[in-house]
């Protein structure tokens, strides 16, 4: 896999998750990712699906969070899991369809082991503190980040509390690709946002 820059993460986007995935597509975001917490499997699998709808044919890759078998079954383009989920080669053996299998990392150590992991890219973070997770992992900073990201050897994508006025020095810190949650969710107009997002990048 190689790198791709900007990396959307739909959390309770106020435009709702497809319209949120329509503005992504049209702005040729490379990958998007769907994140629900908290809520039913019926209520993820629709919205799911009207994702997977939105970015069917399109260049855009579609990715579940934690939930492979969600993945599966809206016929997403892969799925990312956590440290204590399902593991990437267990997702690799029950679920040959998924394409890409994405792992977070939060330390140094977990990076190393995810060089020996079936991955086809990790996550990076928390960069800077997040609202996002009930229980957040400790903050890395710029510093952490950039030793985790030249240890790895896939794609590492950098995420947790960045926007748009972030992003210069988390590059500069040595990531090629990065997550944006908030800034993009929180936005009446998606569209916008992620053209000025990419502009800077």
């Amino acid at each position: 896999m190689k790198d791709f820059g900007f990396y959307l993460v739909m959390t309770d986007p106020v435009v709702g998750y497809a319209k949120c995935a329509e503005a992504a597509v049209k702005a040729g975001v490379k990958i998007i990712q769907i994140r629900m917490k908290h809520v039913s499997r019926e209520e993820i699998l629709h919205e799911a699906r009207e994702v997977r709808r939105v970015t069917q044919g399109s260049d855009t890759l579609f990715i579940v969070n934690d939930d492979p078998t969600i993945a599966a079954e809206v016929g997403a383009d892969g799925v990312h899991v956590g440290q204590d989920d399902l593991s990437p080669k267990d997702v690799r053996l029950r679920f040959p369809e998924l394409k890409i299998v994405g792992l977070s990392t939060h330390n140094l150590n977990q990076v190393i082991a995810a060089n020996d992991e079936p991955v086809d890219y990790i996550g990076v973070g928390p960069v800077y503190a997040t609202p996002t997770k009930d229980i957040p992992d400790p903050t890395l900073g710029l510093e952490t980040m950039g030793a985790m990201i030249a240890a790895s050897r896939r794609p590492a994508v950098a995420i947790g509390g960045i926007d748009i006025n972030r992003i210069p020095s988390v590059l500069e810190a040595g990531a090629k690709n990065f997550a944006v949650v908030r800034a993009v969710c929180q936005s009446s107009d998606p569209y916008t946002e992620i053209c000025r997002i990419i502009g800077i990048s």
